[in-house]
C-alpha cells in the first residue's frame, strides 16, 4: 500500500470507525458518492439537524475527504479526489462499524 493510501486508511479509520460521529460521516460520504449535494439536501436525506450535518461536513472537508464548490447555502460538496480514487478503503472501514 502506498504512503498516501496508508495515510487515507488511517484517517478513515479514525474519522469513521474511531469517533462517535463516524456513522453520520459515513452516511454523508455514501450520499456524496451517489451525487454532489449541499448541506440542506443532506439534512433532508439523512434526516438530521442542519447544524449537525454542517459540523460533519466541516470535519470531512478539513481532512480533505470532501471538497466543495460555491458559497453559503449553495455550497455543494463532492468526494475529494483521493477518497474517490481509493473508495474501496472506505468500504473496508465501513464493514467494521
Amino acid at each position: 500500500m502506498s504512503s498516501p493510501s496508508r495515510h487515507l486508511k488511517y484517517l478513515l479509520g479514525w474519522l469513521i470507525a474511531g469517533t462517535r460521529g463516524g456513522v453520520t460521516r459515513a452516511r454523508i460520504i455514501e450520499a456524496l458518492r451517489e451525487r454532489p449535494q449541499n448541506a440542506n439536501q443532506l439534512t433532508t436525506l439523512i434526516e438530521m439537524d442542519y447544524r449537525t450535518i454542517r459540523h460533519h461536513l466541516e470535519v470531512l472537508e478539513k481532512n480533505r475527504l470532501i471538497v466543495s464548490a460555491g458559497d453559503r447555502y449553495g455550497k455543494t460538496y463532492f468526494l475529494g479526489p483521493e477518497l474517490e480514487e481509493n473508495y474501496m478503503l472506505f468500504e473496508e472501514i465501513l464493514k467494521r462499524i
